[in-house]
């Protein structure tokens, strides 16, 4: 809207107003010569007659600018954002026009009294006009404000200037979920765990969200989760009534009020696109369509039109076979469980799902069941007597005791097992890693060029990783699916099975980096310098450890099996060994003196070198177990030869099946 134009409809409501009410339908008509759009504007403006002199007095002429950016508020104007962009709206500097939803205009603004950024949630015009609207939109802010949980877009307070209503939100970087997939499998199990963190602290509080799909979930750079927009959530005791689905003609998001939908209908779950009373249930199953999405690439129920994406969503099963074939059996059994049409057949909690998620993330040792194949049919059910059954327990109980004892009086050393494996010509021997599951082993050699390559242990052929060049130190993922490495001074990870490498840090000089299940990756990132941390995803990086005293260098960490607690090596004159410390920030520990870094079985046992013991040496081991850590004087080496330089990096790795080189 140009300031001309306002000028014109303030003209013609000045003079509407000072004509009778019954003269001014032809007053209008015959002044606007025809500009039905012009008379609408007008008209709205005298339908809130008892505000209109304020509202006028509020925006004087000489003030153009800012009259145009209040009308395009009040009249919700296509051009809001333009009006609105380089305002001032109380103590907030609105920069830029971030989206629109149904729920209101969201811009980018600056806080000039707190210098930061945030996000403005701004009421449409027709909403401020709307008690019930008004209200819903007061209801979102204190919803908001009970939620405190990282993965939930946190609200900073509601501001109300010259009849503007708006929500301070926190400003969250990065992109939505919208059109992401697919993604790989733990990448995307990661996030919808975050997810799943998120909806738990709101069911908690007695809070559905009502519109859980890709758009309203971001992913930071920091790889963080935020779900975004409370705005349809509700508290759970307020009942809808039935809808007629033949009303709604938009296949976008539809708010409403009861009798009708509020949500997105290619992710409502069937109560929700009749209308019907909600619950936590609702979100669990847009939860399993956004999981769903997320590794198929495809939304789950949405269609061409409404009216065959309302049919999909209370009729049709989704395409399973769109799921990549490598989707573990847990995983599609937690899509079946999210995404039942009866809601009492539902998955009961979003807790549950998470638990799912951390099981289906976490690898399983080699030779049980990897969720990879089929169950087997289930067995036949034989009824059988009390007797019967009491019978069995006894024989199973004695077979049990005879074995034990067989066991017991015959049992001998286990054997040692030797395995040598050939590579291509290396100039960077220390430069290897064995996978978590102890079937893989990645190596640097040089055939032509210095690169990392992997090779399974069942075969005789590895592979090269391409966009590894230079790489040196790798280190596995948890799940087996990844590797970390350095190379042109920065930390880069890189999936085993394709796909370019990714930059996650800077490290000049890397020596060494361990990776947990929860996608954090400590590391060394010269040869001075405590060890940092970063998410596997990328961001910044931070200290995780602190030197000490004496302690010129942390080097080469490995993740104890909580994935909080790792051990590294300090280099020193006076400090050097293996030491203990925590994520949390807890003190370190100093476990042993040691000339190279250390790593802990699978076994429970810490192994390392000392430059003091010569090759073919028999050593002793001690179960390693945290946080009661065993005194000093009671570790030992355990049968490992130092590097002929007697220079003593990390030369040994251990997969979580006993493998050890």
């Amino acid at each position: 809207m140009t300031p001309e134009r306002w000028r014109r409809i303030e003209q013609l409501c000045q003079a509407a107003l000072e004509r009778d009410r019954t003269l001014r339908g032809a007053f209008l008509e015959e002044a606007c010569a025809g500009d039905e759009e012009l008379q609408r504007e007008v008209e709205s403006l005298l339908a809130q007659e008892g505000q209109v002199g304020s509202f006028l007095e509020a925006s004087p002429l000489e003030d153009l600018a800012a009259q145009e950016a209040q009308a395009a508020i009040r009249f919700g104007s296509d051009s809001a954002q333009s009006a609105l962009v380089g305002r001032q709206l109380g103590s907030y500097s609105i920069r830029s026009l971030v989206a629109k939803g149904g729920m209101g205009e969201v811009y980018c603004a600056r806080d000039t009294k707190l210098g930061r950024d945030v996000a403005l949630k701004i009421l449409p015009s027709s909403f401020a006009r709307d008690p019930d609207r008004l209200a819903r939109f007061r209801r979102e802010a204190r919803l908001l404000a009970s939620l405190n949980h990282p993965h939930i877009a946190a609200i900073y307070g509601m501001e109300e200037s010259g009849g503007v209503h708006c929500l301070v939100m926190e400003l969250v970087p990065g992109e939505t979920l919208a059109g992401a997939g697919p993604l790989p499998l733990t990448k995307a199990l990661t996030i919808c765990r975050q997810i799943a963190e998120g909806l738990e602290e709101a069911h908690r509080k007695n809070i559905t969200h009502r519109d859980i799909k890709p758009a309203n979930i971001k992913v930071t750079p920091a790889g963080a989760v935020k779900i975004l927009d409370f705005g349809l959530a509700k508290a759970l005791a307020w009942e809808q009534s039935e809808v007629d689905l033949s009303e709604l003609s938009q296949p976008s998001t539809v708010a409403t009020e009861e009798g009708r939908i509020l949500g997105t209908p290619g992710y409502m779950s069937p109560e929700q696109v009749r209308g019907k009373a909600v619950d936590k249930q609702t979100d669990i199953w847009s939860f399993g369509c956004v999981l769903y999405e997320l590794l198929s690439g495809k939304p789950a129920f949405q269609r061409d039109t409404l009216t065959d994406t309302i049919a999909a969503v209370l009729e049709r099963e989704p395409d399973w076979q769109a799921l990549p074939p490598a989707t573990p059996d847990a995983v599609r059994e937690l899509l079946r469980r999210c995404l039942q049409k009866d809601k009492d057949s539902r998955l009961r909690d979003i807790g549950d799902a998470r638990i799912e998620i951390d099981e289906a993330l976490t690898p399983l040792p080699l030779g049980t069941a990897s969720g990879l194949t089929a169950p087997a049919p289930e067995a036949r059910r034989v009824r059988v007597t009390w007797f019967a059954a009491m019978l069995g327990i006894a024989l199973a109980l004695a077979a049990a005791l005879a074995v034990i004892s067989v066991l017991y009086f015959n049992r001998a050393a286990p054997p040692e097992i030797r395995l040598e494996v050939n590579t291509p010509p290396t100039g960077d021997p220390l430069s290897f890693a064995i996978s978590p599951d102890g079937r893989r082993l990645v190596f640097s050699a040089s055939e032509g060029k210095s690169q990392l390559w992997v090779r399974p242990l069942d075969s005789l052929a590895p592979q090269p990783l391409a966009g590894t060049d230079g790489a040196s130190y790798p280190f596995w993922s948890p799940d087996s699916a990844s590797v970390g490495f350095f190379a042109d001074g920065k930390l880069k990870r890189i999936d085993i099975v394709g796909g370019a490498p990714q930059v996650l840090a800077n490290a000049v000089a890397g020596r060494g980096g361990a990776w947990n299940r929860e996608g954090t990756i400590v590391f060394a990132p010269s040869t001075t310098g405590p060890l940092l941390k970063v998410l596997a995803t990328g961001g910044a990086a931070v200290a995780a450890t602190r030197l000490e005293t004496g302690q010129p260098s942390h080097r080469f960490p490995q993740f104890l099996p909580d994935g909080r607690h790792l051990i590294y090596f300090v280099q020193g004159a006076s400090t050097r060994g293996v030491y203990a410390g925590s994520l949390d920030g807890g003190p370190s520990k100093r476990l042993v003196t040691a000339d190279a870094a250390a790593v802990v079985s699978p076994s429970g046992f810490l192994l390392f070198p000392r430059a003091a013991r010569h090759c073919g040496c028999r050593g002793r081991g001690v179960p390693f177990r945290f946080p009661a850590l065993p005194a000093p004087d009671d570790l030992v080496c355990a049968s490992l030869r130092p590097h002929e330089t007697r220079t003593f990096w990390q030369s040994v790795s251990c997969g979580r099946t006993g493998g050890l080189r």
